[in-house]
């Protein structure tokens, strides 16, 4: 269970950091680009990108019985693919 909780927190603060960074830089661009280098351009995107990852993370921690898995190739004598559980 705390393992499980383990890589939840580090999917988040991961998911967090990628949000906000790209956040910070889609409004450092707009901000140069076209409002003549104001500030509130990269505060509102680093804001839209906190606000998205505080969601995902939420959502995340909200559904604690979810099976991460991954899709593989089936075999061509079956007609869909297969999905393996991964031991974690």
């Amino acid at each position: 269970m705390e393992e499980e909780y383990g890589r939840k927190w580090d999917r988040c603060l991961a998911d967090s950091a990628v949000k906000i960074g790209t956040g910070l830089g889609v409004g450092v661009v707009l901000s140069v680009l076209f409002f003549k280098r104001r500030t509130w351009p990269v505060a509102f995107s680093a804001g839209m990108g906190l606000g998205m990852a505080y969601s995902n993370c939420q959502q995340d921690f909200r559904s604690p019985y979810l099976l991460h898995g991954r899709m593989v190739k089936s075999s061509p004598s079956y007609g869909c693919p297969l999905l393996l559980l991964q031991d974690q």
